[in-house]
Protein backbone atom coordinates (compact mmCIF):
# COMPACT_ATOMS: atom_id res chain seq x y z
CA UNK A 1 0.00 0.00 0.00
CA UNK A 2 1.57 3.72 -0.21
CA UNK A 3 0.77 6.81 1.39
CA UNK A 4 1.44 10.49 0.95
CA UNK A 5 1.57 12.28 4.08
CA UNK A 6 0.92 16.29 4.62
CA UNK A 7 1.33 17.49 7.49
CA UNK A 8 1.69 20.62 9.59
CA UNK A 9 4.19 18.99 11.69
CA UNK A 10 6.51 21.04 14.81
CA UNK A 11 3.11 22.01 16.86
CA UNK A 12 0.97 19.73 18.92
CA UNK A 13 2.93 16.29 18.68
CA UNK A 14 0.10 14.13 17.12
CA UNK A 15 1.89 14.57 13.52
CA UNK A 16 5.04 13.32 15.10
CA UNK A 17 2.65 10.27 16.47
CA UNK A 18 1.50 10.10 13.10
CA UNK A 19 4.54 9.64 11.20
CA UNK A 20 6.13 7.51 13.62
CA UNK A 21 3.04 4.65 12.86
CA UNK A 22 3.44 5.19 9.60
CA UNK A 23 7.33 4.57 9.49
CA UNK A 24 6.17 1.61 11.62
CA UNK A 25 3.21 0.01 9.44
CA UNK A 26 4.56 -3.12 8.06
CA UNK A 27 4.18 -3.53 4.33
CA UNK A 28 3.98 0.50 3.66
CA UNK A 29 5.94 2.55 1.08
CA UNK A 30 5.47 6.33 1.55
CA UNK A 31 6.04 7.91 -1.72
CA UNK A 32 6.82 11.18 -0.18
CA UNK A 33 5.75 13.50 2.87
CA UNK A 34 4.78 17.44 2.47
CA UNK A 35 4.39 20.32 4.78
CA UNK A 36 1.99 23.14 4.99
CA UNK A 37 1.69 26.67 7.00
CA UNK A 38 5.17 26.69 6.90
CA UNK A 39 7.47 29.02 7.94
CA UNK A 40 10.56 28.94 5.22
CA UNK A 41 10.86 25.30 5.88
CA UNK A 42 10.83 24.83 9.21
CA UNK A 43 8.48 21.94 9.37
CA UNK A 44 10.04 20.14 6.56
CA UNK A 45 13.64 20.58 8.42
CA UNK A 46 11.67 18.34 11.18
CA UNK A 47 10.84 15.91 8.72
CA UNK A 48 14.23 15.67 7.39
CA UNK A 49 15.06 15.20 11.16
CA UNK A 50 13.22 12.46 11.82
CA UNK A 51 13.85 10.71 8.08
CA UNK A 52 17.02 10.70 9.09
CA UNK A 53 17.21 9.23 12.74
CA UNK A 54 15.09 6.61 11.55
CA UNK A 55 17.49 5.62 8.86
CA UNK A 56 14.48 6.53 6.30
CA UNK A 57 16.39 9.35 4.09
CA UNK A 58 14.91 7.60 0.67
CA UNK A 59 11.33 9.27 1.49
CA UNK A 60 11.34 12.16 -0.63
CA UNK A 61 9.81 15.25 1.22
CA UNK A 62 9.23 18.72 0.24
CA UNK A 63 8.20 22.43 2.14
CA UNK A 64 4.54 23.21 0.65
CA UNK A 65 2.65 26.80 1.17
CA UNK A 66 4.26 29.10 3.59
CA UNK A 67 2.54 31.37 6.28
CA UNK A 68 4.19 34.10 4.15
CA UNK A 69 2.10 33.69 1.37
CA UNK A 70 -1.00 35.03 3.07
CA UNK A 71 -3.07 31.79 2.81
CA UNK A 72 -3.99 31.30 6.47
CA UNK A 73 -5.50 32.68 9.39
CA UNK A 74 -2.17 33.23 11.23
CA UNK A 75 0.27 34.80 10.34
CA UNK A 76 2.22 33.25 13.12
CA UNK A 77 2.49 29.85 14.94
CA UNK A 78 3.99 28.64 18.25
CA UNK A 79 5.99 26.03 18.91
CA UNK A 80 7.34 24.16 21.62
CA UNK A 81 11.34 25.49 22.20
CA UNK A 82 13.54 23.88 19.77
CA UNK A 83 16.18 23.32 22.53
CA UNK A 84 13.85 20.82 24.27
CA UNK A 85 11.94 19.16 22.23
CA UNK A 86 14.35 17.82 19.87
CA UNK A 87 17.61 16.29 21.21
CA UNK A 88 20.11 18.63 18.99
CA UNK A 89 19.61 21.98 16.29
CA UNK A 90 17.01 21.15 13.86
CA UNK A 91 18.03 22.97 10.19
CA UNK A 92 15.56 24.20 8.32
CA UNK A 93 14.76 23.28 4.63
CA UNK A 94 13.28 25.55 2.82
CA UNK A 95 12.60 24.69 -1.58
CA UNK A 96 10.05 26.17 -3.54
CA UNK A 97 6.38 25.26 -3.37
CA UNK A 98 6.86 23.85 -6.86
CA UNK A 99 8.42 20.85 -5.76
CA UNK A 100 5.79 20.14 -2.94
CA UNK A 101 3.36 20.03 -5.57
CA UNK A 102 4.95 18.27 -8.09
CA UNK A 103 5.81 15.48 -5.11
CA UNK A 104 2.00 15.78 -4.28
CA UNK A 105 1.04 14.80 -7.98
CA UNK A 106 3.55 12.07 -8.64
CA UNK A 107 2.13 10.24 -5.12
CA UNK A 108 -1.72 10.70 -6.94
CA UNK A 109 -0.74 9.94 -10.12
CA UNK A 110 0.91 6.34 -8.39
CA UNK A 111 -2.44 5.97 -6.93
CA UNK A 112 -1.41 6.55 -3.23
CA UNK A 113 -3.76 7.43 -0.62
CA UNK A 114 -3.24 10.80 0.28
CA UNK A 115 -3.80 12.05 3.99
CA UNK A 116 -3.57 15.61 5.22
CA UNK A 117 -3.49 16.12 8.96
CA UNK A 118 -2.84 19.80 8.61
CA UNK A 119 -4.84 22.33 7.04
CA UNK A 120 -5.87 22.08 3.29
CA UNK A 121 -4.26 24.55 1.58
CA UNK A 122 -1.38 22.41 -0.67
CA UNK A 123 -4.48 20.29 -1.93
CA UNK A 124 -6.29 23.99 -2.84
CA UNK A 125 -2.67 24.64 -4.83
CA UNK A 126 -2.27 21.09 -6.54
CA UNK A 127 -5.56 21.13 -8.05
CA UNK A 128 -5.60 25.04 -9.38
CA UNK A 129 -2.32 23.73 -10.75
CA UNK A 130 -3.57 20.34 -11.86
CA UNK A 131 -7.06 21.03 -12.51
CA UNK A 132 -9.13 17.99 -11.50
CA UNK A 133 -6.82 16.16 -10.23
CA UNK A 134 -8.27 15.79 -6.67
CA UNK A 135 -11.06 14.27 -7.82
CA UNK A 136 -9.06 10.90 -8.67
CA UNK A 137 -7.13 11.26 -5.45
CA UNK A 138 -8.64 9.03 -2.64
CA UNK A 139 -8.52 11.56 0.22
CA UNK A 140 -8.18 11.55 3.62
CA UNK A 141 -8.95 14.47 5.48
CA UNK A 142 -8.11 15.21 9.94
CA UNK A 143 -10.89 17.42 10.46
CA UNK A 144 -14.84 18.28 10.78
CA UNK A 145 -17.53 18.93 12.66
CA UNK A 146 -20.78 17.90 11.36
CA UNK A 147 -21.50 17.16 14.64
CA UNK A 148 -20.66 17.98 18.25
CA UNK A 149 -18.77 15.74 20.61
CA UNK A 150 -20.63 12.84 22.84
CA UNK A 151 -20.85 13.75 26.12
CA UNK A 152 -18.49 12.90 28.38
CA UNK A 153 -15.70 14.05 26.15
CA UNK A 154 -14.23 17.70 25.58
CA UNK A 155 -16.90 20.09 24.45
CA UNK A 156 -15.59 21.87 21.71
CA UNK A 157 -16.96 24.01 19.12
CA UNK A 158 -16.29 24.64 15.13
CA UNK A 159 -13.78 26.91 15.77
CA UNK A 160 -11.22 24.65 17.86
CA UNK A 161 -11.49 22.49 14.10
CA UNK A 162 -7.90 23.65 13.02
CA UNK A 163 -7.13 22.16 10.29
CA UNK A 164 -10.93 23.66 8.61
CA UNK A 165 -10.61 26.81 10.14
CA UNK A 166 -6.86 28.09 9.45
CA UNK A 167 -7.58 28.03 6.26
CA UNK A 168 -11.18 28.23 5.29
CA UNK A 169 -11.24 28.85 1.72
CA UNK A 170 -8.79 25.94 0.83
CA UNK A 171 -11.46 23.63 3.04
CA UNK A 172 -14.32 24.62 1.75
CA UNK A 173 -13.12 24.23 -2.15
CA UNK A 174 -11.67 20.44 -0.84
CA UNK A 175 -15.04 19.24 0.88
CA UNK A 176 -17.04 20.93 -2.17
CA UNK A 177 -14.76 20.01 -5.05
CA UNK A 178 -12.76 16.31 -4.09
CA UNK A 179 -14.08 13.33 -3.08
CA UNK A 180 -12.57 13.36 0.73
CA UNK A 181 -13.29 11.54 4.00
CA UNK A 182 -13.45 13.39 6.95
CA UNK A 183 -12.10 12.17 10.49
CA UNK A 184 -13.54 14.34 12.33
CA UNK A 185 -11.99 16.39 15.36
CA UNK A 186 -15.65 15.17 17.26
CA UNK A 187 -14.24 11.39 17.26
CA UNK A 188 -10.79 11.90 17.22
CA UNK A 189 -10.92 13.72 20.42
CA UNK A 190 -11.67 10.51 21.82
CA UNK A 191 -8.61 9.02 21.32
CA UNK A 192 -5.51 9.44 23.92
CA UNK A 193 -1.78 9.77 24.19
CA UNK A 194 -1.16 8.27 27.80
CA UNK A 195 1.05 8.22 30.38
CA UNK A 196 1.03 4.75 31.01
CA UNK A 197 2.74 4.73 27.07
CA UNK A 198 5.91 6.12 27.84
CA UNK A 199 7.55 2.87 29.19
CA UNK A 200 7.09 0.93 26.30
CA UNK A 201 7.87 3.95 24.22
CA UNK A 202 11.37 4.88 25.67
CA UNK A 203 12.10 1.35 24.53
CA UNK A 204 11.51 2.09 20.73
CA UNK A 205 14.54 3.43 19.66
CA UNK A 206 15.54 6.69 18.63
CA UNK A 207 12.03 7.10 17.20
CA UNK A 208 10.76 5.76 20.97
CA UNK A 209 12.75 8.33 22.57
CA UNK A 210 11.96 11.11 20.70
CA UNK A 211 8.31 10.86 21.28
CA UNK A 212 8.97 10.30 24.66
CA UNK A 213 10.95 13.87 25.00
CA UNK A 214 7.86 15.51 22.83
CA UNK A 215 5.58 14.08 25.02
CA UNK A 216 6.76 14.99 28.49
CA UNK A 217 7.45 18.36 27.31
CA UNK A 218 3.93 18.18 26.23
CA UNK A 219 2.46 16.80 29.22
CA UNK A 220 4.40 19.71 31.58
CA UNK A 221 3.14 22.23 29.27
CA UNK A 222 -0.24 21.62 28.32
CA UNK A 223 -1.38 19.91 31.33
CA UNK A 224 -3.80 18.11 29.34
CA UNK A 225 -4.50 15.49 32.80
CA UNK A 226 -5.70 18.50 34.51
CA UNK A 227 -8.03 20.36 32.25
CA UNK A 228 -9.62 17.15 30.10
CA UNK A 229 -8.10 13.59 32.29
CA UNK A 230 -10.14 15.03 35.26
CA UNK A 231 -12.88 16.97 33.70
CA UNK A 232 -14.07 14.46 31.21
CA UNK A 233 -15.05 11.39 32.47
CA UNK A 234 -14.87 9.37 29.06
CA UNK A 235 -11.00 10.69 29.00
CA UNK A 236 -8.10 8.10 30.90
CA UNK A 237 -7.08 10.26 33.74
CA UNK A 238 -3.43 9.84 32.63
CA UNK A 239 -3.54 11.74 28.83
CA UNK A 240 -0.82 13.80 27.58
CA UNK A 241 -2.58 14.69 24.21
CA UNK A 242 -5.45 13.12 21.50
CA UNK A 243 -4.45 11.20 18.45
CA UNK A 244 -5.97 13.28 16.33
CA UNK A 245 -3.93 12.79 13.09
CA UNK A 246 -2.94 9.24 14.06
CA UNK A 247 -6.39 8.09 14.15
CA UNK A 248 -6.82 10.20 10.37
CA UNK A 249 -3.72 7.95 8.84
CA UNK A 250 -5.11 4.79 10.25
CA UNK A 251 -8.12 5.10 8.75
CA UNK A 252 -7.09 6.04 5.70
CA UNK A 253 -4.98 3.19 5.73
CA UNK A 254 -7.88 0.79 6.23
CA UNK A 255 -7.69 0.17 10.28
CA UNK A 256 -11.69 -0.59 11.03
CA UNK A 257 -11.53 -1.89 14.94
CA UNK A 258 -14.56 0.01 16.17
CA UNK A 259 -14.87 2.05 13.44
CA UNK A 260 -17.95 3.51 11.43
CA UNK A 261 -17.95 5.47 8.34
CA UNK A 262 -21.17 6.79 7.17
CA UNK A 263 -22.32 9.04 4.24
CA UNK A 264 -23.55 12.30 5.48
CA UNK A 265 -25.17 15.12 3.08
CA UNK A 266 -23.39 18.26 3.97
CA UNK A 267 -23.51 21.73 2.80
CA UNK A 268 -20.70 23.82 3.50
CA UNK A 269 -21.73 27.46 4.85
CA UNK A 270 -18.98 30.32 5.50
CA UNK A 271 -20.23 32.94 8.39
CA UNK A 272 -18.22 35.15 10.03
CA UNK A 273 -15.38 34.08 8.41
CA UNK A 274 -16.06 30.07 9.55
CA UNK A 275 -16.93 27.39 7.98
CA UNK A 276 -19.71 25.63 8.97
CA UNK A 277 -20.60 21.58 7.73
CA UNK A 278 -24.19 21.78 8.15
CA UNK A 279 -25.88 18.40 7.39
CA UNK A 280 -28.78 19.18 4.65
CA UNK A 281 -30.41 16.73 2.63
CA UNK A 282 -29.48 18.52 -0.71
CA UNK A 283 -25.76 18.48 0.59
CA UNK A 284 -23.03 16.61 -0.84
CA UNK A 285 -22.61 13.16 -0.11
CA UNK A 286 -19.82 13.13 2.17
CA UNK A 287 -18.10 9.94 3.86
CA UNK A 288 -17.41 10.88 8.10
CA UNK A 289 -16.54 9.07 10.36
CA UNK A 290 -18.67 9.02 13.31
CA UNK A 291 -18.26 5.90 15.64
CA UNK A 292 -14.68 4.95 16.80
CA UNK A 293 -13.61 2.84 20.16
CA UNK A 294 -10.63 5.10 21.48
CA UNK A 295 -9.56 2.18 23.68
CA UNK A 296 -8.73 0.46 20.95
CA UNK A 297 -7.26 2.40 18.22
CA UNK A 298 -4.62 3.83 21.67
CA UNK A 299 -3.70 0.45 22.22
CA UNK A 300 -3.50 -0.30 18.54
CA UNK A 301 -1.02 2.62 17.74
CA UNK A 302 1.23 1.85 20.83
CA UNK A 303 1.38 -1.76 19.40
CA UNK A 304 2.52 -0.51 15.80
CA UNK A 305 5.37 2.02 16.94
CA UNK A 306 6.34 -0.10 19.54
CA UNK A 307 6.68 -3.22 17.61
Amino acid sequence: MKVHLDTDIGGDIDDLCALAMLLKWPGLEITGITTVAEEQGRRAGYVRYVLNSTERADIPFAAGADLADGYFRYSKLDYPPDAENWPEPVAACPGPLGDALSLLKHSVDQGAVIVCIGPFTNLLLLDHQYPGILKQARLFLMGGYAYPPPVDFPQWDNSSDYNIQTDVRAAKYILENANPTLIPLTVSCQTALRQRDLSRLVQAGRLGELLVRQAELFARTESFEQKYGLTCPALPPDIINFHHDPLACAIALGWREGVQIETIPLRFDVRDGWLHEVPDADGIPTPLVTRIDGELFNNFWCDTVCD
